[in-house]
């Protein structure tokens, strides 16, 4: 048996959701945090929401980019800090600190991931049955994408710390794609290691080529950690603005200043 399975994440590698979910992100944070925005005036959300796309990347998880516009607005109002790190942090420190700096300020604030998540996919699903148009309109595809996942003849699944019922609207109503819902693995399937040993054990995919499409580079790591997923090939997707990563040779290295990128963007299944 031959043929190919893809192992696609969404957000960063498929779809640019980056606007959609730090307005999602400001519109829950407010709700969280009311007496945060008594200073927060509109050229500070536009700030927030342009800061918001360069922290795109230590996204993990949605609920986070609801610490990130708290952060952002302790970063510019002084006087509703209630975090030890705000103080001098700056947007280049964030980026390269996040996963230091969640644990702290997600206790300072006694906040809990899953309060977080049930109130970011309520914001989200309330903007959706009172503007749906609105809220598609602030995703988009990447060129092409849509065009492979339509016309793919391998296997395709979906494995993304997404809600899954996100996606799904995403793929029906911007890209015109319907996939079952067993080929879409989001946010509480469980880590995407477990995911792929899942895939790579199903009966119907002996015999396949497995590939998988990530932009986090720590998830990559995590897998290449794996023995027994040593079958995958293993792609890191380039965010915008550029990672500081490529491939060669299926080998994930940091990338020199200067030097050229080399990227996974579109791709033919």
């Amino acid at each position: 048996m031959g043929g190919n399975l893809y192992a696609l994440d969404f957000d960063g590698v498929l779809c640019d959701s980056c606007g959609e979910s730090s307005r999602s992100a400001l519109k829950a944070a407010k709700i969280r945090w009311p007496w945060l925005f008594g200073q927060v005036d509109s050229a500070m959300e536009t700030w927030i929401i342009d800061q918001m796309h360069i922290l795109r990347p230590v996204v993990e998880t949605g609920y986070e980019n609801l610490l990130l516009v708290r952060l952002l607005v302790e970063l510019q109002v002084p006087s509703v800090r209630k975090s030890s790190v705000a103080d001098g942090l700056t947007v280049e420190a964030i980026l390269e600190n996040w996963s230091q700096l969640k644990p702290i300020i997600m206790k300072e604030w006694d906040e809990e991931r899953d309060a977080l998540i049930d109130l970011f996919g309520r914001v989200r699903d309330e903007w959706i049955d009172n503007d749906l148009s609105g809220w598609i309109g602030s995703n988009r595809f990447y060129p092409g994408v849509a065009d492979a996942l339509r016309f793919a003849s391998s296997q395709l699944y979906i494995v993304t710390t997404k809600q899954a019922r996100f996606a799904d609207a995403l793929l029906r109503e911007l890209a015109g794609v319907s996939l079952p819902a067993e080929r879409i693995y989001g946010l509480g399937t469980g880590p995407k290691v477990e995911v792929l040993k899942q895939l790579q054990e199903m009966p119907e995919h002996q015999g396949l080529s497995l590939h998988f499409v990530e932009d986090r580079l720590a998830t990559l790591k995590n897998v290449i950690k794996e023995p027994t997923l040593a079958g995958w090939d293993l792609y890191l997707g380039d965010l915008l603005p550029p990672a500081n990563y490529m491939m060669v040779d299926g080998v994930i290295i940091r990338r020199k200043r200067g030097q050229k990128q080399k990227a996974f963007r579109g791709f033919s299944c």
